[in-house]
Formats: C-alpha cells, sequence, structure tokens
C-alpha cells in the first residue's frame, strides 16, 4: 500500500511528483543526517523529548528516518515495514502536550539548522512538521 507523500497531498512549494521533497534534501544520505541530527538533540538537549523516548534511540532514528523517508517522498519504507504510520494512534501511549510539541519542533529545527535545510524546502518542512506536531498532541 502506498499513502500520498506531502508533497503529493499538497502541492506546496512547488513540490510535487516531479520535485520531491526528498530528493532537495539529499536523499537517503540525507534524511538519515536529519532524522540523526534531530535524535542527537533529543538525547541531549532535550529533558522533556527524553521522558518520552526509551534509552536506546536506534529503534526510534530508524523508524523515523523510515517514516520520513516515504513522507519525503522517497521509499515508503515504514509502509513496507509497519503498514501504515497511523501516527496518532501509534503516539497516544504517550502524553503530548504543548511543551512536548514545542521541544520536538525545536529539535528539528536545530537538526535542520545542522543539515543546511533552507529556503523552499525549510519553508515547506516548518509548516508541515508543525502541522503533524500539533496534529500529536493528545493532552
Amino acid at each position: 500500500m502506498e499513502l500520498p507523500t506531502q508533497a503529493e497531498q499538497s502541492g506546496g512549494g512547488g513540490f510535487g511528483p516531479g520535485r520531491l521533497p526528498y530528493d532537495e534534501i539529499g536523499g537517503d544520505a540525507g534524511v538519515r543526517r536529519l532524522v540523526d541530527e534531530f535524535y542527537d538533540r533529543v538525547r541531549d538537549d532535550s529533558e522533556v523529548m527524553r521522558r518520552l523516548h526509551p534509552e536506546d534511540l536506534t529503534e526510534s532514528r530508524e523508524k523515523l528516518f523510515e517514516f520520513l523517508s516515504g513522507w519525503l517522498g522517497g521509499p515508503q519504507l515504514y509502509v513496507q515495514k509497519h503498514g501504515h504510520p497511523r501516527l496518532r494512534m501509534r503516539h497516544m501511549p504517550f502524553a503530548i502536550d504543548e511543551e512536548a510539541v514545542r521541544e520536538w519542533l525545536r529539535c528539528m529545527r536545530g537538526a535542520m539548522d545542522a543539515c543546511a535545510v533552507e529556503g523552499e524546502l525549510r519553508a515547506f518542512l516548518e509548516e508541515r512538521f508543525r502541522n503533524t506536531a500539533e496534529f500529536m498532541r493528545n493532552c
């Protein structure tokens, strides 16, 4: 089962089937770097985010990499391994409040800074990440 990517769903920022955020960020290597930078910040800089994650972040890193790969228009790795993401359902066991949303976004912005994500791609991702993080809020 293939899910529509963020680029296909919105067509915003000039992104769509012919121009994918996945390619703009650097494909597999770019997505992996973004995820690693994000989880380095979760591990080192955010007590709020640490409480929401297991001690060993290996599986969390892999799942976010797989998810973002497909979400950005690349290979649907997460769907192939785990089925439909059902993001809200999968995050429901965790208390995601306004502070957690803010911290998640801070860590992701720091990761995008470290990866030099700028311009149209940055604006596109900022909006989508913010919308998704707010959607995960459950308390």
